[in-house]
């Protein structure tokens, strides 16, 4: 098991717990906080662009780097799900989806991707560890 997939499996988990924190903490932030409100709007569309900007590749190399080791593809066709469901929710947004239905597709891709890399780790540690 490589630093190098321990990292980028790790940093995709991280980012998709801020990507949950940002589609359902945010929003009672600013209806608690309204005068913080200006300080925690972020472009919508645009949080979701870079995130997944950041999300994509790294998650495609954790994913094949752990394939390569472990092969399960089972896991590698989770992220790949997740990955699916973020792409969907940023390319369509609530224009399509609706504000709930943007917020559902974020959250259930965010928590898939989040599973597939955490099994990806276990997976390449366990192998590793055998070896």
């Amino acid at each position: 098991m490589t630093k190098l997939q321990v990292l980028s499996d790790k940093l995709a988990i991280g980012f998709s717990i801020v990507c949950v924190v940002h589609c359902l903490v945010l929003p009672i932030l600013l209806i608690l906080l309204p005068p913080f409100s200006g300080l925690f709007a972020l472009d919508d569309k645009m949080f979701h662009q870079w995130m997944l900007y950041a999300v994509l590749p790294i998650s495609i190399a954790a994913l094949m780097m752990g394939y390569l080791h472990h092969r399960s593809y089972k896991v590698f066709l989770v992220g790949s799900i997740g990955l699916t469901l973020i792409i969907i929710s940023t390319t369509l947004g609530h224009g399509v989806l609706g504000e709930t239905g943007e917020v559902v597709v974020s959250v259930l891709g965010s928590m898939i991707i989040a599973h597939g890399h955490f099994r990806n780790y276990q997976l390449s540690r366990v192998k590793h560890e055998t070896q």
